[in-house]
């Protein structure tokens, strides 16, 4: 059970990042050494799973997202599983959801430019297999970026 303080960790923790335990407790109201036992039992029932920084895409010179809604020619296990091995081997696909509906799954591709994408396109994503149809949009402005996810108290 997550409790009001351990809400609070996990807020912090997936907005700011990793902090001294001593900041952290600062903020939720526990010594140091309880909020490092704190987060390190959240690490160990599997809540927390990793830790990463978030990159300025345009910085690193992937300002443009890409989301590619693909329809494959069989449902079928293997050909799903087929879809989804070959989507992990692409660093450029760094999302891949399955979905209900019309397609049976979106991408989102990070590309330089249209030109990058245009080769992606060209030398990966038509690459896949079993792939029946493909649907493209450009995003063209983030207006709220994924920060992790709402953590409210249970009970």
């Amino acid at each position: 059970m997550i409790d009001r303080i351990d809400a609070k960790l996990l807020h912090l923790l997936q907005r700011e990042g990793p902090k001294p335990a001593a900041e952290l407790g600062e903020i939720v109201g526990l010594s140091p050494s309880a909020c490092h036992r704190r987060i390190r039992a959240l690490e160990a029932q599997g809540i927390i799973t990793g830790y990463a920084a978030r990159l300025s895409p345009e910085r690193i010179g992937l300002g443009l997202d890409v989301f590619v809604d693909i329809s494959l020619t069989s449902q079928s296990e293997e050909a799903l599983t087929a879809f989804e091995s070959a989507v992990k081997s692409f660093d450029e696909i760094l999302e891949c959801q399955l979905l209900s509906g019309a397609s049976d799954y979106r991408l989102r591709v990070a590309a330089r430019s249209v030109a990058d994408f245009d080769r992606l396109h060209r030398h990966c994503l038509s690459r896949l297999p079993g792939v029946a149809a493909m649907h493209s949009a450009f995003a063209l402005r983030t207006i709220k970026a994924f920060e992790g996810y709402p953590v409210s108290a249970a009970g």
